[in-house]
């Protein structure tokens, strides 16, 4: 088996972790005994933490044998050793580097996988070039920033573009990533919204959610665009619309929520006040440019502040996309696609907006 984790005497924490992530996660729960997977490989490049980890077991007890990689500031070594202990591969250490987060990937992609669930697409992209695709039959993509740049390759192999499934982005990037990002900011800075200005760069889904988080909390919110129909909403829901130029004067927390490398520039860092802090809710490397000397405090080293100094997204909200990304994997081993992107069909997204309404025990009208 393939492992390579700290701490492996720790599993039976990361067992109760798991299971009372559990509690929360009905739609996963009903899917995992309805899944086919035998003898397929699966590698999941997710936050290993307990709702991921229950997508592993679910995975797992579908039949298909689970490789997790992670990198390690996303990596909790308890889950990690309940994972090994329940017969899932796991290749992710919280001590790791990006160096070693990137030869434990090879070490995944080598054991010939058919499908990959990736997160931000590091994984996918570095099979892409190093020509590790293997016998890969496809693979799966949950983020914004992760399809990004996979829309600008010539991909080898099918992906699913899971977050542009409606049950992902109208609730994983609005309200689940807008609030854990949020509060996972405020835990770090100890700061108090009220009567606060927060500057947020990027009014996308994430950047929607994290504007309408801290202005529920007291604060008056700048919201900076570069896409005229994005600011246009922005100002429709009540913000300020400036540059974030403009905007980081006055900001005492500044959010980047764009995905998109180097969106805070040295230029915005320096003209910060003393003492303003910044993080990211974006999920790509550098997001704010590193190196800039300043009074500014920049929260998680840079990296996405919910995943790295927090335990991601609520439950419930996470309920949803780790099952279509349950979904996504059948899709693939059972479907022949050609290479390229492509949509989950509309009725397994509307499955697991149903199973969630079930689960809450709301009905539809006729």
């Amino acid at each position: 088996m393939l492992t390579d984790i700290r701490h492996p005497d720790r599993w039976r924490e990361g067992l109760e972790k798991i299971a009372w992530a559990r509690r929360f996660m009905p739609v996963l729960g009903t899917l995992r005994s309805e899944l086919s997977l035998e003898g397929a490989r699966v590698g999941l490049v997710l936050v290993l933490e307990p709702k991921t980890a229950n997508l592993a077991l679910a995975l797992r007890d579908a039949g298909a044998e689970v490789t997790v990689t992670c990198p390690g500031r996303e990596t909790m070594d308890d889950v990690a050793a309940a994972l090994v202990h329940e017969g899932v591969a796991v290749l992710a250490r919280s001590d790791s580097g990006r160096d070693q987060d990137d030869e434990l990937a090879r070490r995944m992609l080598d054991a010939r996988l058919d499908v990959l669930v990736d997160d931000g697409s590091r994984v996918i992209r570095l099979a892409h070039a190093e020509d590790r695709l293997g016998g890969l039959r496809g693979a799966a993509e949950e983020t914004t920033s992760g399809l990004r740049p996979l829309r600008e390759m010539t991909l080898r192999v099918p992906v699913m573009a899971v977050n542009d499934a409606r049950s992902k982005y109208l609730f994983d990037n609005v309200h689940g990533t807008g609030q854990s990002c949020v509060m996972a900011a405020l835990d770090l800075s100890g700061l108090d919204l009220e009567g606060a200005t927060v500057a947020v760069a990027g009014y996308g889904h994430v950047g929607q959610g994290v504007s309408r988080y801290a202005a529920a909390l007291g604060a008056r919110v700048i919201v900076s665009e570069v896409d005229p129909l994005a600011a246009l909403r922005a100002h429709h829901d009540g913000h300020e619309v400036r540059r974030l130029a403009d905007a980081c004067p006055e900001a005492d927390l500044v959010f980047s929520a764009t995905g998109v490398r180097h969106t805070i520039t040295r230029e915005h860092l320096r003209a910060l006040r003393p003492g303003a802090f910044v993080a990211v809710a974006g999920g790509v490397l550098d997001e704010v440019e590193p190196g800039v000397e300043g009074a500014y405090r920049l929260l998680a080293d840079g990296e996405c502040v919910n995943c790295a100094a927090a335990e991601g997204n609520p439950i419930e909200i996470m309920d949803l996309s780790l099952s279509l990304q349950a979904l996504a994997v059948g899709h693939l081993l059972t479907h022949d696609l050609p290479p390229g992107l492509h949509l989950l069909p509309d009725h397994l997204d509307e499955r697991v907006a149903r199973l969630k309404l079930d689960a809450l025990g709301l009905e539809l009208d006729q």
